[in-house]
This record gives structure tokens, C-alpha cells and sequence, in this order.
């Protein structure tokens, strides 16, 4: 079992220099308690994203952590010029250590992608592209001719030299959103981390899907990926404090998460509740103590066959002391509980 946070660094209202130091400070602290890997989005021209360039901001928490892994969850590669991008994840991985992980998708805003000269209706296809592009790239490097020849519908190369390679090889992990069991197959097959927002048995038909496809593709389970959830999370010394804080930023929150769909009149195909009620009552939040927290999380890790769990510490308007407050207490009180009791539920 391993233990991460996602995050949108979604706008708080506070200044920007001061959100990003004060999210800084919390990544290092991430890095202190032994948090595995901290992930972020990729949105723009959404309030919903405050950090738009996933490696300028990468770059920023490779120096301020020692051994936290890192990366985008996801870099949104239909808005990327690959070969571009495979310079900066290489840059990236150096710069870290080889801590870098890398996330890859097409992205799910239509207008976001649209501001940028996208076609939406493109996008996927552009995507398999991109991506088929960036880990040549990124492999080409270590060939004994590092040149990248490509020839496809959006791009086309000849003979580019290729002079940086990745410090892991033959690239740094791969994580995907997943939530759809019929996407396990790829991610088995390109031995990707997977996070899906699905409900619990939903989620565990993709977890039992994905244990029976790496097996039978040969691998051993001790080298099983990870495979988890996302959760909002608050934990403070009473549940009514920690709910209090948690329904006031989860509601700013969402207002950024829905900011570009109300403006063009439409819905996300990704679907949050509108308050925070409905989203811990559908078990897709958690606030509490910590022996109330750590209680639910045990009883959805059980149900659902992950072996990675994803919180959300930072969100909406929630005082920088609140979340520092939560880390603290998640590390102290809910990890080592958690880790005691999970072994003998994960299948062998």
C-alpha cells in the first residue's frame, strides 16, 4: 500500500506568489512523513488550474524535496509539441534524480483544448499520436544513432538528433486516469500506474481486471503498479471541524471545477457533486479524526482492490494551517494504521 496527494492547486484566493510558496511548503512536507508521490492536473484559462505548466511548476518541487516522487497527472499531450516535451521530461528527470513520473492524457475540457487551436474532435487521435512521438523520443536518445524519424498524420521528422535521454530507463513510469475496464489491457501492457475517480465496485472490477491481465502477461505480483482512487480528505481534531472546513472550501472548489463549463452552458463528463455532503456520502471524500478517517479508508481499500490511495490535502479555500494540520495527522495517525491492516487484504 502507498500513500499520494493529487492536486489541482486549484485558486484559493490568496495571493499567487503566496500559493504557490505556501503549496511549496506543503509539498516539502509530503516529502518529510514519507508520502510516496504527489501528482498534478493540467487545466487552463480555468481557476481550476493555477499551475498551467506542469514542468515549469515540476522543476520548482524538484528542488525543494529530496525524495518525493513527482509528475503531471496529466500532461494534456494533444496540446503539446512532443518533441518539445520529451526535452523537458528528460530535463525534469535529471534535475530530480530520476524522481520524475510521468503522466499522459488527452485531457477532458473541449474549450480548454479549444482556446489553444485544438480541434476537440481530433483530440484523441492527436493524443496516441503525441504519445507514440514522446516515448520514441524519449528512448531515441540511448540508441546508438539517437535520431528521431517520424512520419503520421500531425507529425512528420527526419533524422532530429535526439542529444537527452532520461535519467530512468527506458523512461520514467507511466500513469494514466483510468475508468473504463476496457482501458486496463494498454495500461497493463505499457505497465502504467492507473487512477481512477469511479465508484467503488466499479473500481474494483478494473483492479481484479488489472491483477488477472498482469498475470497473465507474466509478471509477478510484487511488481504489480499502482492503482488507486482520489479522495478529499480533511482531518482535524473533531469530525464537525473537519466537515466545517471541508463543505466551505470544497464549495469554491467546485465553483472553479464547473467555471468553464457554466460559461459555455454545458456538463463535464466527469462528475463531482455540488456539495460536499453527497460527495463523502457517495464515499468519495473523507472527513474526520483521524480514527474517523483511517475507519472508511480501511473499509473502501477493502472493497475496491486498490494498493494506492490518492488524497486531496489542498483545496478550494482551506487555510494553508488546516491542510498542514491534515498531512500531520494523516502521517501520524491514518498511514501506519492504515499499513498494519492492509497487507493481508491486498491478493497475492
Amino acid at each position: 500500500m502507498k500513500f499520494g496527494v493529487f492536486d489541482h492547486l486549484d485558486n484559493s484566493g490568496v495571493l499567487l506568489r503566496d500559493f504557490y510558496e505556501e503549496r511549496l511548503q506543503l509539498i516539502e512536507e509530503y516529502d518529510r512523513v514519507g508520502i510516496h508521490v504527489y501528482l498534478t492536473a493540467e487545466h487552463h484559462a480555468t481557476p481550476l488550474g493555477m499551475s498551467p505548466s506542469p514542468s515549469v511548476f515540476h522543476s520548482a518541487v524538484a528542488q525543494r524535496t529530496k525524495r518525493l516522487l513527482f509528475g503531471p497527472l496529466v500532461y494534456t499531450l494533444a496540446l503539446y509539441h512532443p518533441l518539445r516535451l520529451a526535452e523537458e521530461v528528460c530535463m525534469l528527470d535529471h534535475l530530480s534524480g530520476g524522481r520524475f513520473q510521468l503522466g499522459v492524457g488527452r485531457g477532458i475540457s473541449p474549450y480548454e483544448l479549444g482556446y489553444y487551436g485544438v480541434n476537440p474532435d481530433e483530440a484523441h487521435e492527436r493524443y496516441l499520436e503525441s504519445y507514440e512521438v514522446l516515448i520514441k523520443a524519449l528512448k531515441a536518445g540511448r540508441a546508438a544513432s539517437p535520431e528521431l524519424t517520424h512520419e503520421g498524420k500531425f507529425y512528420q521528422y527526419k533524422d532530429v538528433p535526439m542529444t537527452l535521454a532520461p535519467l530512468q530507463t527506458p523512461h520514467p513510469p507511466l500513469w494514466y486516469g483510468v475508468g473504463d475496464p476496457n482501458g486496463v489491457s494498454w495500461c497493463v501492457a505499457n505497465r502504467c500506474n492507473v487512477v481512477g475517480n469511479a465508484p467503488l465496485d466499479r473500481m474494483r472490477v478494473i483492479t481484479d481486471r488489472y491483477r488477472e491481465e498482469w498475470a497473465a502477461a507474466g509478471h509477478s505480483a510484487d511488481s504489480l503498479p499502482l492503482m488507486g482512487t482520489t479522495r478529499h480528505m480533511v482531518i482535524a481534531a473533531t469530525d464537525k471541524e473537519a466537515n466545517d472546513l471541508a463543505r466551505q472550501a470544497y464549495a469554491r472548489w467546485y465553483q472553479s471545477f464547473m467555471y468553464l463549463w457554466e460559461k459555455h452552458g454545458t456538463k463535464p463528463g466527469a462528475y463531482f457533486p455540488s456539495t460536499w455532503d453527497e460527495l463523502a456520502g457517495a464515499g468519495r471524500a473523507l472527513a474526520g479524526t483521524p480514527e474517523t478517517v483511517r475507519e472508511q479508508l480501511l473499509h473502501q481499500i477493502e472493497v475496491s482492490g486498490i494498493n494506492f490511495v490518492l488524497t486531496r490535502f489542498a483545496f478550494g479555500d482551506l487555510p494553508f494551517a488546516a491542510s498542514k494540520r491534515s498531512v500531520s495527522l494523516f502521517a501520524s495517525d491514518v498511514m501506519p494504521w492504515i499499513l498494519e491492516r492492509t497487507d493481508a487484504l491486498q491478493p497475492h
